[in-house]
């Protein structure tokens, strides 16, 4: 619903016609706007697109994956730059409860590999007309295509938020404008520009969950090719870092897919530091002693055929010539006639194919945003800030970040519940 109001600047004037104003109608923007307006809150809620919810829309390649069925203490460790500021939002409302929340209101929900918790019918535009019914049942006025130019604050209490067309007062006001991944979505940073305005830091703002883009030419030839149960170690200066385990995808500029897109917000910031390479392993399951026997046998199998064939029964084929061609061994030799130390150049390989990272996708690519408002900056019991009295922030404005499966979305919904709550109780007080 699009409702408009025609009336003044109401600032100083007499009571405000608001307790809560939310600005954005996002994921957490939408849970805050219902939620308090479910507590009794008369509430507005600012969107600055045409449309309500379009990044959330078209999440998860529009399947929208809307949380997790881990526990609290699995979902901390899968945030940066620290999940324990989570910790109370979970606690109050989690994924039970999300997943309780959705099919109430008529979205029947599944859970797949992972414990990644999806709409049973694939759409994510279900989740956003269930979340439009939330906002319309608590009697939230909805009004598109208002963007808010500043955040009103008077002797350190928020009075209200000013577009570019009118000014409306409220005693509680809700940051939710999203970060600056997808900006076609509406999702452009200005949250960020809104609250360093009244005095918050921002942490610097850079992709996160983004595909990598690498040196070696090979990886173009490799497009599209999907490689799953394998490890991937990100290498730093040539010190290790993280490592993960699963599923990644070549790229026509380098690489991609879930283990990728988590060890990416740690490869964004460490291109800074020095040289930056990914080392696949493509048989982790195996030690590297099984690995050899394994090559063994494969070789006292089919002695008369060449070293190619062979590769073809334990790797892609599409991946065998570049494989030959890191490994240096000749692919027409016959698995009777390999060495010893071309079996130890092949060993090495299946467990250290390297691959030189030479930048990122753009920021408009990356799933969500990295930084934002410093989470030191707000009270993770209320999500009130310590800088302005009266202003709640929640989503991705914060500096708060998870990876794939789910996390994001929980992340968002919770703190945007908590905002709701906090800033209701507050204005109604």
């Amino acid at each position: 619903m699009n409702i408009v109001i025609d009336f003044p600047s109401r600032i100083g004037k007499g009571p405000p016609v608001f307790d809560v104003i939310v600005i954005g109608a996002g994921a957490s923007g939408m849970m805050a706007a219902g939620r308090a307006g479910e507590l009794g809150a008369r509430v507005l809620l600012l969107e600055k697109m045409s449309r309500a919810g379009l990044k959330l829309g078209i999440t998860g390649k529009g399947r929208c994956n809307l949380t997790n069925e881990g526990d609290i203490p699995t979902f901390l460790k899968k945030y940066y730059p620290d999940g324990r500021f989570l910790r109370n939002g979970f606690a109050r409302f989690f994924n039970q409860d999300l997943i309780r929340f959705f099919e109430e209101r008529g979205v029947p929900l599944t859970v797949e590999r992972g414990g990644r918790v999806f709409p049973r019918s694939g759409r994510a535009l279900d989740v956003v007309s269930a979340l439009l019914r939330y906002v319309q049942q608590g009697g939230v006025r909805l009004l598109k295509e208002r963007a808010v130019r500043e955040i009103l604050v008077r002797d350190g209490s928020v009075l209200g938020v000013r577009t570019a067309w009118e000014t409306f007062e409220a005693p509680s006001v809700i940051l939710a404008c999203g970060g600056a991944s997808y900006p076609r979505t509406g999702s452009t940073g200005d949250g960020y520009a809104l609250a360093r305005r009244i005095g918050h830091r921002i942490v610097s703002i850079r992709p996160h969950l983004v595909p990598l883009e690498t040196e070696e030419p090979w990886v173009q030839g490799l497009q599209g090719l999907a490689l799953k149960n394998v490890s991937v170690t990100v290498w730093v200066g040539g010190r290790k870092g993280p490592s993960e385990f699963g599923e990644m995808l070549f790229t026509h500029f380098g690489v991609s897919g879930p283990i990728i897109l988590t060890l990416s917000g740690f490869v964004v910031d460490a291109l800074a530091q020095g040289k930056v390479e990914l080392a696949l392993n493509l048989k982790p399951a195996l030690t590297p002693d099984q690995l050899d026997q394994r090559l063994q046998r494969e070789f006292r199998a089919h002695p008369h055929k060449t070293l190619k064939t062979i590769l073809t029964f334990l790797l892609p084929k599409r991946l065998v010539p570049v494989f030959l061609d890191r490994s240096e061994v000749s692919g027409e030799k016959k698995g009777h006639q390999i060495t010893a130390l071309e079996r130890k150049r092949l060993l090495h390989l299946f467990n250290n194919l390297r691959l030189t990272v030479k930048g990122h996708r753009p920021l408009e690519e990356a799933i969500v945003t990295a930084g934002g408002v410093a989470v030191k900056e707000v009270n993770p019991l209320t999500m009130e800030s310590r800088i302005v009295r009266g202003l709640y922030l929640c989503g991705e404005v914060l500096d708060i970040q998870g990876q794939t499966g789910g996390y994001n979305l929980q992340a968002a919904f919770s703190t945007g519940r908590l905002a709701g709550e906090s800033a209701a109780r507050r204005a109604l007080a």
